[in-house]
Protein backbone atom coordinates (compact mmCIF):
# COMPACT_ATOMS: atom_id res chain seq x y z
CA UNK A 1 0.00 0.00 0.00
CA UNK A 2 2.80 2.83 0.49
CA UNK A 3 3.92 1.68 -3.33
CA UNK A 4 0.07 3.24 -4.34
CA UNK A 5 0.48 6.83 -3.02
CA UNK A 6 3.78 7.41 -5.02
CA UNK A 7 2.61 5.59 -8.22
CA UNK A 8 -0.64 8.20 -8.61
CA UNK A 9 1.77 11.17 -8.57
CA UNK A 10 3.78 9.88 -11.17
CA UNK A 11 0.97 8.95 -13.03
CA UNK A 12 -0.81 12.01 -12.12
CA UNK A 13 2.44 13.94 -13.73
CA UNK A 14 2.32 11.73 -16.64
CA UNK A 15 -1.45 13.03 -17.87
CA UNK A 16 -0.08 16.63 -17.94
CA UNK A 17 1.47 15.97 -21.35
CA UNK A 18 -0.53 14.28 -22.71
CA UNK A 19 -2.65 15.97 -25.50
CA UNK A 20 -6.37 17.45 -24.26
CA UNK A 21 -9.44 16.14 -25.89
CA UNK A 22 -11.11 18.93 -27.61
CA UNK A 23 -14.65 18.55 -27.11
CA UNK A 24 -15.91 17.33 -30.39
CA UNK A 25 -19.01 20.29 -31.03
CA UNK A 26 -15.60 22.83 -30.94
CA UNK A 27 -13.63 21.13 -34.11
CA UNK A 28 -13.70 23.31 -36.98
CA UNK A 29 -15.29 21.22 -40.12
CA UNK A 30 -13.98 22.57 -43.60
CA UNK A 31 -17.35 21.20 -44.78
CA UNK A 32 -20.72 22.09 -44.14
CA UNK A 33 -22.80 25.36 -44.20
CA UNK A 34 -25.80 26.59 -42.19
CA UNK A 35 -29.11 27.01 -41.46
CA UNK A 36 -31.45 29.89 -42.03
CA UNK A 37 -33.75 30.50 -39.55
CA UNK A 38 -36.03 33.14 -42.37
CA UNK A 39 -35.39 33.32 -45.60
CA UNK A 40 -36.72 37.40 -45.24
CA UNK A 41 -36.35 40.03 -42.51
CA UNK A 42 -39.54 42.50 -43.26
CA UNK A 43 -40.21 45.91 -41.68
CA UNK A 44 -43.44 47.48 -42.67
CA UNK A 45 -44.05 50.25 -42.64
CA UNK A 46 -41.63 52.23 -41.73
CA UNK A 47 -41.61 55.75 -41.24
CA UNK A 48 -38.76 57.54 -43.37
CA UNK A 49 -35.82 59.09 -40.92
CA UNK A 50 -37.07 57.31 -37.69
CA UNK A 51 -34.87 54.26 -36.60
CA UNK A 52 -37.59 50.86 -36.04
CA UNK A 53 -37.64 48.25 -33.73
CA UNK A 54 -34.86 45.73 -33.26
CA UNK A 55 -35.44 42.49 -35.44
CA UNK A 56 -33.46 38.95 -34.89
CA UNK A 57 -32.10 36.88 -37.27
CA UNK A 58 -31.12 33.40 -35.94
CA UNK A 59 -28.91 30.80 -38.10
CA UNK A 60 -28.21 27.26 -36.84
CA UNK A 61 -24.96 25.39 -37.03
CA UNK A 62 -27.23 21.90 -37.75
CA UNK A 63 -23.60 20.22 -38.13
CA UNK A 64 -22.04 18.15 -35.60
CA UNK A 65 -18.89 20.44 -35.57
CA UNK A 66 -17.94 23.70 -35.25
CA UNK A 67 -17.84 26.10 -39.05
CA UNK A 68 -16.43 29.30 -39.51
CA UNK A 69 -18.62 31.88 -41.19
CA UNK A 70 -18.15 35.26 -42.61
CA UNK A 71 -21.23 37.56 -42.56
CA UNK A 72 -21.62 41.14 -44.48
CA UNK A 73 -24.52 43.28 -44.86
CA UNK A 74 -24.37 43.72 -48.97
CA UNK A 75 -25.22 47.14 -48.78
CA UNK A 76 -27.75 47.11 -51.56
CA UNK A 77 -29.58 50.08 -49.67
CA UNK A 78 -26.86 51.78 -48.79
CA UNK A 79 -26.54 52.84 -45.06
CA UNK A 80 -29.92 52.05 -44.88
CA UNK A 81 -29.67 49.17 -42.65
CA UNK A 82 -27.70 48.38 -39.74
CA UNK A 83 -26.26 45.06 -38.18
CA UNK A 84 -25.19 43.56 -34.80
CA UNK A 85 -23.26 40.29 -35.67
CA UNK A 86 -22.72 38.26 -32.62
CA UNK A 87 -22.50 41.00 -30.00
CA UNK A 88 -20.28 42.92 -32.57
CA UNK A 89 -21.92 46.05 -34.37
CA UNK A 90 -20.81 46.22 -38.41
CA UNK A 91 -21.31 45.86 -42.03
CA UNK A 92 -18.86 42.79 -42.05
CA UNK A 93 -17.90 40.32 -39.45
CA UNK A 94 -15.21 37.56 -40.33
CA UNK A 95 -14.35 34.60 -38.84
CA UNK A 96 -17.01 33.76 -36.55
CA UNK A 97 -17.19 30.78 -35.25
CA UNK A 98 -20.55 29.00 -34.89
CA UNK A 99 -20.21 25.44 -32.40
CA UNK A 100 -21.57 22.57 -33.60
CA UNK A 101 -25.33 22.42 -32.78
CA UNK A 102 -25.75 26.11 -31.92
CA UNK A 103 -26.76 29.17 -33.68
CA UNK A 104 -25.72 33.03 -34.39
CA UNK A 105 -28.13 35.46 -33.64
CA UNK A 106 -27.83 38.90 -36.27
CA UNK A 107 -29.95 41.84 -34.98
CA UNK A 108 -30.61 44.02 -37.78
CA UNK A 109 -32.46 47.87 -37.61
CA UNK A 110 -33.19 50.14 -40.59
CA UNK A 111 -33.60 54.15 -40.97
CA UNK A 112 -34.67 55.10 -44.21
CA UNK A 113 -34.47 58.20 -45.86
CA UNK A 114 -36.70 60.38 -47.78
CA UNK A 115 -37.42 59.41 -51.41
CA UNK A 116 -39.08 62.30 -52.31
CA UNK A 117 -42.33 60.84 -52.68
CA UNK A 118 -45.05 62.77 -51.73
CA UNK A 119 -48.84 61.14 -52.03
CA UNK A 120 -49.97 59.15 -48.49
CA UNK A 121 -51.01 56.10 -50.78
CA UNK A 122 -47.68 55.43 -51.98
CA UNK A 123 -45.12 53.51 -49.87
CA UNK A 124 -41.26 52.39 -51.76
CA UNK A 125 -39.64 49.69 -51.46
CA UNK A 126 -35.80 49.20 -49.95
CA UNK A 127 -34.61 45.89 -49.79
CA UNK A 128 -30.77 44.91 -48.89
CA UNK A 129 -29.51 41.34 -48.07
CA UNK A 130 -27.49 39.86 -44.66
CA UNK A 131 -25.09 37.51 -46.59
CA UNK A 132 -23.13 33.95 -45.00
CA UNK A 133 -20.28 32.81 -47.04
CA UNK A 134 -19.63 29.31 -44.79
CA UNK A 135 -16.74 26.52 -46.29
CA UNK A 136 -17.33 28.35 -50.02
CA UNK A 137 -20.97 27.96 -49.54
CA UNK A 138 -22.96 31.09 -50.14
CA UNK A 139 -26.33 32.12 -48.16
CA UNK A 140 -28.36 35.01 -47.73
CA UNK A 141 -31.42 36.53 -45.93
CA UNK A 142 -33.33 39.27 -47.62
CA UNK A 143 -34.11 42.49 -45.79
CA UNK A 144 -37.27 44.43 -46.84
CA UNK A 145 -38.63 47.59 -45.82
CA UNK A 146 -41.73 49.23 -46.78
CA UNK A 147 -41.16 53.30 -46.49
CA UNK A 148 -43.70 55.95 -45.49
CA UNK A 149 -42.62 59.92 -46.36
CA UNK A 150 -43.85 61.97 -43.44
CA UNK A 151 -44.18 65.25 -42.20
CA UNK A 152 -42.34 65.42 -38.94
CA UNK A 153 -43.03 67.53 -35.90
CA UNK A 154 -40.83 68.02 -32.81
CA UNK A 155 -42.00 70.96 -30.37
CA UNK A 156 -43.98 72.37 -33.46
CA UNK A 157 -45.09 76.01 -31.98
CA UNK A 158 -47.87 77.66 -33.93
CA UNK A 159 -47.79 81.00 -32.40
CA UNK A 160 -48.00 84.97 -33.65
CA UNK A 161 -51.88 84.95 -34.24
CA UNK A 162 -51.64 82.64 -37.11
CA UNK A 163 -53.33 79.24 -38.98
CA UNK A 164 -51.60 76.29 -39.87
CA UNK A 165 -52.66 74.05 -41.99
CA UNK A 166 -52.60 70.28 -42.07
CA UNK A 167 -51.92 69.09 -45.38
CA UNK A 168 -53.57 65.08 -46.27
CA UNK A 169 -50.67 64.03 -48.89
CA UNK A 170 -48.62 62.93 -46.33
CA UNK A 171 -49.16 61.54 -42.57
CA UNK A 172 -47.97 63.65 -39.76
CA UNK A 173 -45.19 62.03 -37.23
CA UNK A 174 -45.34 64.55 -33.73
CA UNK A 175 -42.35 63.53 -31.53
CA UNK A 176 -41.96 65.35 -27.94
CA UNK A 177 -39.27 67.52 -27.52
CA UNK A 178 -38.16 70.65 -25.37
CA UNK A 179 -39.63 73.65 -26.51
CA UNK A 180 -38.17 76.95 -25.08
CA UNK A 181 -40.76 79.55 -24.22
CA UNK A 182 -39.45 83.06 -23.42
CA UNK A 183 -39.25 84.87 -19.80
CA UNK A 184 -41.30 84.06 -17.49
CA UNK A 185 -42.96 81.05 -19.05
CA UNK A 186 -41.32 77.74 -17.99
CA UNK A 187 -40.14 75.58 -20.67
CA UNK A 188 -42.52 72.39 -21.43
CA UNK A 189 -42.06 68.84 -23.13
CA UNK A 190 -44.69 68.73 -26.05
CA UNK A 191 -44.91 67.50 -29.86
CA UNK A 192 -47.44 69.96 -30.72
CA UNK A 193 -47.95 73.42 -29.43
CA UNK A 194 -50.81 75.62 -30.45
CA UNK A 195 -50.49 79.37 -28.84
CA UNK A 196 -53.54 81.72 -27.71
CA UNK A 197 -54.79 82.94 -30.52
CA UNK A 198 -53.51 80.97 -32.90
CA UNK A 199 -55.50 77.50 -34.93
CA UNK A 200 -54.41 74.25 -35.88
CA UNK A 201 -56.69 73.59 -38.74
CA UNK A 202 -56.10 69.81 -40.08
CA UNK A 203 -57.45 68.63 -43.70
CA UNK A 204 -59.96 66.11 -44.09
CA UNK A 205 -58.78 62.46 -44.33
CA UNK A 206 -55.29 63.15 -42.58
CA UNK A 207 -53.44 60.29 -40.39
CA UNK A 208 -51.56 61.32 -37.58
CA UNK A 209 -49.27 59.04 -35.84
CA UNK A 210 -47.67 60.56 -32.23
CA UNK A 211 -44.50 58.81 -30.46
CA UNK A 212 -44.25 57.45 -27.05
CA UNK A 213 -45.60 60.06 -24.60
CA UNK A 214 -46.33 62.64 -27.63
CA UNK A 215 -49.13 65.42 -26.53
CA UNK A 216 -50.67 68.26 -28.31
CA UNK A 217 -51.16 71.15 -26.37
CA UNK A 218 -53.82 73.55 -27.78
CA UNK A 219 -53.97 76.86 -25.60
CA UNK A 220 -55.65 78.33 -29.16
CA UNK A 221 -57.74 76.96 -31.64
CA UNK A 222 -57.96 73.18 -32.99
CA UNK A 223 -60.74 72.86 -36.04
CA UNK A 224 -60.74 69.01 -37.88
CA UNK A 225 -63.39 69.08 -40.60
CA UNK A 226 -64.79 72.32 -38.89
CA UNK A 227 -66.77 72.88 -42.35
CA UNK A 228 -67.40 69.20 -43.26
CA UNK A 229 -70.91 68.86 -45.19
CA UNK A 230 -70.93 65.73 -46.30
CA UNK A 231 -74.15 64.67 -48.03
CA UNK A 232 -76.30 62.29 -46.14
CA UNK A 233 -75.58 58.77 -46.89
CA UNK A 234 -72.56 58.85 -48.70
CA UNK A 235 -70.68 56.41 -46.01
CA UNK A 236 -67.47 56.55 -48.32
CA UNK A 237 -67.09 60.40 -48.52
CA UNK A 238 -67.45 60.07 -44.87
CA UNK A 239 -64.62 57.12 -44.33
CA UNK A 240 -61.94 59.40 -46.53
CA UNK A 241 -62.55 62.30 -44.66
CA UNK A 242 -62.10 60.59 -41.47
CA UNK A 243 -58.74 61.83 -40.28
CA UNK A 244 -57.27 59.59 -37.32
CA UNK A 245 -54.60 59.61 -34.41
CA UNK A 246 -53.24 56.94 -33.16
CA UNK A 247 -49.26 55.81 -31.87
CA UNK A 248 -46.25 55.58 -34.37
CA UNK A 249 -45.42 52.14 -33.97
CA UNK A 250 -47.08 50.47 -36.96
CA UNK A 251 -46.44 46.92 -36.40
CA UNK A 252 -49.98 44.85 -35.90
CA UNK A 253 -49.37 44.21 -32.12
CA UNK A 254 -49.98 46.94 -31.80
CA UNK A 255 -52.91 47.91 -33.28
CA UNK A 256 -55.54 48.30 -29.70
CA UNK A 257 -52.72 48.88 -27.52
CA UNK A 258 -53.92 51.95 -25.05
CA UNK A 259 -51.42 53.90 -23.59
CA UNK A 260 -49.24 54.76 -26.64
CA UNK A 261 -48.84 58.56 -26.59
CA UNK A 262 -50.11 61.28 -24.18
CA UNK A 263 -53.32 62.72 -25.69
CA UNK A 264 -55.15 66.13 -27.28
CA UNK A 265 -55.05 68.52 -24.45
CA UNK A 266 -57.04 72.40 -24.59
CA UNK A 267 -56.29 74.67 -21.89
CA UNK A 268 -58.26 77.53 -20.19
CA UNK A 269 -57.79 80.10 -23.16
CA UNK A 270 -58.88 77.34 -25.67
CA UNK A 271 -61.67 78.52 -27.61
CA UNK A 272 -64.24 77.17 -30.33
CA UNK A 273 -62.61 74.16 -30.60
CA UNK A 274 -64.43 71.36 -33.68
CA UNK A 275 -63.79 67.95 -33.96
CA UNK A 276 -66.00 66.09 -36.94
CA UNK A 277 -65.56 62.50 -38.58
CA UNK A 278 -62.22 61.66 -36.43
CA UNK A 279 -61.09 59.08 -34.51
CA UNK A 280 -58.90 58.98 -31.84
CA UNK A 281 -57.28 55.85 -30.16
CA UNK A 282 -54.08 53.91 -28.16
CA UNK A 283 -53.80 57.09 -25.91
CA UNK A 284 -53.38 57.93 -22.31
CA UNK A 285 -56.22 60.62 -22.64
CA UNK A 286 -58.31 61.01 -25.75
CA UNK A 287 -59.92 65.29 -25.30
CA UNK A 288 -59.00 67.03 -22.55
CA UNK A 289 -60.40 70.43 -21.58
CA UNK A 290 -58.50 71.81 -18.27
CA UNK A 291 -59.43 75.09 -17.03
CA UNK A 292 -58.42 74.56 -13.39
CA UNK A 293 -58.17 78.36 -13.23
CA UNK A 294 -61.99 78.82 -13.57
CA UNK A 295 -62.33 81.54 -16.68
CA UNK A 296 -64.54 82.52 -18.56
CA UNK A 297 -65.83 81.97 -21.09
CA UNK A 298 -64.87 78.13 -20.43
CA UNK A 299 -63.01 76.54 -22.94
CA UNK A 300 -65.51 74.67 -25.33
CA UNK A 301 -64.91 71.64 -27.80
CA UNK A 302 -67.56 70.34 -30.61
CA UNK A 303 -67.32 66.53 -31.19
CA UNK A 304 -69.40 65.28 -33.96
CA UNK A 305 -69.08 61.65 -35.56
CA UNK A 306 -66.17 60.89 -33.54
CA UNK A 307 -64.80 57.68 -31.92
CA UNK A 308 -62.42 57.17 -29.27
CA UNK A 309 -61.31 53.91 -27.98
CA UNK A 310 -58.32 51.92 -26.54
CA UNK A 311 -57.89 54.64 -24.10
CA UNK A 312 -56.13 54.63 -20.64
CA UNK A 313 -52.73 54.53 -19.28
CA UNK A 314 -50.32 54.93 -16.22
CA UNK A 315 -49.13 58.06 -16.27
CA UNK A 316 -52.18 60.87 -14.89
CA UNK A 317 -49.77 63.74 -14.98
CA UNK A 318 -49.49 64.59 -18.38
CA UNK A 319 -48.87 68.21 -18.72
CA UNK A 320 -49.29 68.51 -14.91
CA UNK A 321 -53.06 67.70 -15.15
CA UNK A 322 -52.57 65.08 -11.94
CA UNK A 323 -56.34 63.28 -13.25
CA UNK A 324 -56.48 59.86 -14.45
CA UNK A 325 -57.11 58.87 -17.92
CA UNK A 326 -60.23 59.04 -19.71
CA UNK A 327 -61.53 59.44 -23.14
CA UNK A 328 -62.93 62.85 -22.74
CA UNK A 329 -61.68 64.86 -19.92
CA UNK A 330 -63.61 68.34 -18.73
CA UNK A 331 -62.82 70.23 -15.87
CA UNK A 332 -65.15 73.72 -15.94
CA UNK A 333 -65.42 73.44 -19.33
CA UNK A 334 -68.13 73.47 -22.20
CA UNK A 335 -68.29 69.81 -24.02
CA UNK A 336 -70.53 68.99 -26.79
CA UNK A 337 -70.77 65.57 -28.13
CA UNK A 338 -73.04 63.88 -30.94
CA UNK A 339 -72.84 60.43 -32.93
CA UNK A 340 -69.41 59.37 -30.65
CA UNK A 341 -68.45 56.09 -29.76
CA UNK A 342 -66.04 55.51 -26.79
CA UNK A 343 -65.05 52.33 -26.23
CA UNK A 344 -62.63 50.05 -24.29
CA UNK A 345 -61.53 53.17 -21.84
CA UNK A 346 -59.63 51.17 -18.83
CA UNK A 347 -60.18 54.24 -16.79
CA UNK A 348 -63.02 56.66 -17.47
CA UNK A 349 -64.92 57.13 -21.03
CA UNK A 350 -66.44 60.84 -19.56
CA UNK A 351 -64.84 62.49 -16.36
CA UNK A 352 -66.34 65.88 -15.39
CA UNK A 353 -65.36 68.06 -12.96
CA UNK A 354 -67.87 71.10 -13.08
CA UNK A 355 -68.98 72.66 -16.39
CA UNK A 356 -71.22 71.75 -19.19
CA UNK A 357 -71.59 68.47 -20.99
CA UNK A 358 -73.86 67.59 -23.53
CA UNK A 359 -74.03 64.12 -25.01
CA UNK A 360 -76.42 63.34 -27.56
CA UNK A 361 -76.45 60.41 -29.95
CA UNK A 362 -73.77 58.56 -28.22
CA UNK A 363 -72.88 55.24 -27.69
CA UNK A 364 -70.22 54.20 -24.40
CA UNK A 365 -69.39 50.88 -25.07
CA UNK A 366 -66.95 50.37 -22.31
CA UNK A 367 -66.12 46.85 -22.22
CA UNK A 368 -62.12 46.15 -20.44
CA UNK A 369 -62.06 42.35 -20.81
CA UNK A 370 -58.03 42.82 -19.63
CA UNK A 371 -58.68 43.54 -16.81
CA UNK A 372 -61.63 44.40 -13.34
CA UNK A 373 -63.16 48.04 -14.05
CA UNK A 374 -64.07 49.59 -11.32
CA UNK A 375 -65.10 53.36 -12.24
CA UNK A 376 -68.05 53.90 -13.93
CA UNK A 377 -67.84 55.18 -17.44
CA UNK A 378 -69.25 58.27 -17.02
CA UNK A 379 -68.53 60.25 -14.18
CA UNK A 380 -69.21 63.47 -13.01
CA UNK A 381 -68.89 65.88 -9.77
CA UNK A 382 -69.31 69.77 -9.51
CA UNK A 383 -66.30 69.70 -6.83
CA UNK A 384 -62.57 70.38 -7.18
CA UNK A 385 -59.61 70.60 -4.49
CA UNK A 386 -57.53 73.45 -5.20
CA UNK A 387 -53.77 74.08 -4.27
CA UNK A 388 -54.62 74.58 -0.65
CA UNK A 389 -56.67 71.32 -0.35
CA UNK A 390 -59.61 73.85 0.13
CA UNK A 391 -62.93 71.84 -1.72
CA UNK A 392 -64.64 74.23 -4.15
CA UNK A 393 -67.52 73.46 -5.73
CA UNK A 394 -69.04 74.78 -9.50
CA UNK A 395 -71.88 74.53 -11.48
CA UNK A 396 -72.23 71.55 -13.17
CA UNK A 397 -74.46 70.59 -16.07
CA UNK A 398 -75.42 67.04 -17.85
CA UNK A 399 -77.49 66.91 -20.46
CA UNK A 400 -77.26 62.97 -21.71
CA UNK A 401 -80.10 61.85 -24.20
CA UNK A 402 -80.85 59.42 -27.12
CA UNK A 403 -78.07 57.43 -26.04
CA UNK A 404 -76.57 54.17 -24.95
CA UNK A 405 -74.58 54.01 -21.73
CA UNK A 406 -72.89 50.66 -20.87
CA UNK A 407 -70.10 48.04 -20.11
CA UNK A 408 -68.79 45.34 -17.54
CA UNK A 409 -69.80 46.99 -14.33
CA UNK A 410 -72.89 48.14 -12.83
CA UNK A 411 -72.73 51.23 -12.34
CA UNK A 412 -71.58 52.88 -15.10
CA UNK A 413 -72.85 56.53 -14.08
CA UNK A 414 -71.86 58.21 -11.72
CA UNK A 415 -73.39 61.75 -9.99
CA UNK A 416 -71.40 63.02 -7.58
CA UNK A 417 -72.88 65.60 -4.79
CA UNK A 418 -75.54 65.80 -7.75
CA UNK A 419 -77.54 67.40 -4.62
CA UNK A 420 -76.56 70.32 -4.77
CA UNK A 421 -78.60 73.05 -6.22
CA UNK A 422 -76.28 74.06 -8.68
CA UNK A 423 -75.93 70.71 -10.23
CA UNK A 424 -78.48 69.92 -13.26
CA UNK A 425 -78.89 66.38 -14.49
CA UNK A 426 -81.16 65.94 -17.43
CA UNK A 427 -80.89 62.13 -18.48
CA UNK A 428 -83.11 61.00 -21.39
CA UNK A 429 -84.54 58.03 -23.67
CA UNK A 430 -81.23 56.56 -22.90
CA UNK A 431 -80.31 52.97 -22.32
CA UNK A 432 -78.25 52.86 -19.51
CA UNK A 433 -77.01 50.23 -16.93
CA UNK A 434 -76.60 51.50 -13.71
CA UNK A 435 -78.20 49.81 -10.14
CA UNK A 436 -77.40 53.47 -8.42
CA UNK A 437 -79.98 55.26 -9.86
CA UNK A 438 -82.73 52.35 -11.15
CA UNK A 439 -85.50 53.56 -9.18
CA UNK A 440 -89.01 55.53 -10.93
CA UNK A 441 -88.72 57.99 -7.66
CA UNK A 442 -86.00 60.06 -6.39
CA UNK A 443 -83.70 59.92 -3.09
CA UNK A 444 -80.95 61.67 -1.39
CA UNK A 445 -77.82 61.86 -3.91
CA UNK A 446 -80.14 59.47 -6.10
CA UNK A 447 -82.06 60.54 -8.81
CA UNK A 448 -84.56 58.45 -10.09
CA UNK A 449 -83.65 57.64 -13.51
CA UNK A 450 -85.83 54.97 -14.33
CA UNK A 451 -89.00 57.09 -13.75
CA UNK A 452 -92.10 56.59 -16.50
CA UNK A 453 -91.62 60.59 -17.44
CA UNK A 454 -87.94 59.72 -18.23
CA UNK A 455 -88.35 57.28 -21.21
CA UNK A 456 -85.22 55.75 -19.98
CA UNK A 457 -84.36 51.78 -20.12
CA UNK A 458 -82.31 51.42 -17.23
CA UNK A 459 -80.93 48.36 -16.33
CA UNK A 460 -83.84 46.54 -18.73
CA UNK A 461 -81.28 44.81 -20.49
CA UNK A 462 -78.35 44.24 -22.63
CA UNK A 463 -78.62 46.54 -25.88
CA UNK A 464 -77.49 43.88 -27.88
CA UNK A 465 -74.74 45.13 -29.80
CA UNK A 466 -73.71 42.77 -32.84
CA UNK A 467 -70.28 41.87 -31.08
CA UNK A 468 -68.16 43.08 -28.35
CA UNK A 469 -64.95 43.00 -27.31
CA UNK A 470 -65.48 39.87 -24.89
CA UNK A 471 -66.62 37.60 -27.39
CA UNK A 472 -64.82 38.59 -30.75
CA UNK A 473 -61.47 40.88 -31.39
CA UNK A 474 -63.01 42.40 -33.80
CA UNK A 475 -66.02 44.19 -32.18
CA UNK A 476 -69.23 46.02 -33.65
CA UNK A 477 -71.24 48.25 -32.13
CA UNK A 478 -74.07 48.49 -34.09
CA UNK A 479 -77.37 47.06 -32.69
CA UNK A 480 -78.66 43.75 -33.63
CA UNK A 481 -82.30 43.71 -34.75
CA UNK A 482 -83.56 42.36 -31.48
CA UNK A 483 -82.25 45.67 -29.49
CA UNK A 484 -84.33 47.65 -27.24
CA UNK A 485 -82.40 50.24 -28.31
CA UNK A 486 -84.22 49.99 -31.72
CA UNK A 487 -86.80 52.66 -33.41
CA UNK A 488 -86.87 54.75 -29.91
CA UNK A 489 -86.93 58.32 -31.11
CA UNK A 490 -89.68 59.98 -32.89
CA UNK A 491 -87.79 62.97 -33.82
CA UNK A 492 -83.93 62.12 -35.44
CA UNK A 493 -81.70 64.96 -34.74
CA UNK A 494 -79.48 64.72 -36.17
CA UNK A 495 -80.39 63.61 -39.55
CA UNK A 496 -77.32 61.03 -40.27
CA UNK A 497 -75.78 58.66 -37.65
CA UNK A 498 -71.72 57.92 -37.48
CA UNK A 499 -71.41 56.40 -40.25
CA UNK A 500 -73.43 59.22 -42.26
CA UNK A 501 -76.13 57.20 -43.05
CA UNK A 502 -79.51 58.39 -42.44
CA UNK A 503 -81.39 57.78 -39.59
CA UNK A 504 -84.35 55.85 -40.05
CA UNK A 505 -87.91 57.67 -40.27
CA UNK A 506 -90.23 58.22 -38.28
CA UNK A 507 -88.14 56.58 -35.46
CA UNK A 508 -84.47 55.94 -34.96
CA UNK A 509 -82.22 54.25 -32.60
CA UNK A 510 -80.63 55.53 -29.38
CA UNK A 511 -76.89 55.61 -29.85
CA UNK A 512 -74.20 56.62 -32.37
CA UNK A 513 -75.13 53.69 -35.07
CA UNK A 514 -78.74 53.72 -36.52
Amino acid sequence: MRYLFPLFLVLSCLLTFLPGCEPKEDLIQTSGSLEMGADTVLFDTVFTTIKTVTKRVWVYNRNSGAVKTDVSLAGLAGNTYSLIINGDAGPVVNNVTVRGNDSLLVLVRATLGDNGQATVAKKFLVEDEVRFRTNGNDQKVKLVAYGQNAYFHRALAITGNRTEIWRSDKPHVIINSLYRQTAPNPDVVIGVYVEAGSTLQIEPGTKIYCHAGATIQVNGTLKINASAALAPGDTTAAKQATVRFQGDRLEPFYNDIPGQWGGIFFTSTSRGNVIKFAEIKNANFGVSLLNVENRTPQPDLQLENVVLRNISGSNPNYVGTGLPPGGIIGVLSNITATNCLLTNCGEYAVLGYGGVFNLNFCTVANYTPAFRRETASLSFSNALEDAKGNIQKFPLVLNLTNSIVWGSYDNELLLENNADPNYTVNVRNTLLRTADYQAATNAPDKPGLGAPGLANLVNVQDPLFKRTSLTSTKPDYRLQDTSPAKKRVPVSTPATDILNLRRSQPATSLGTYD
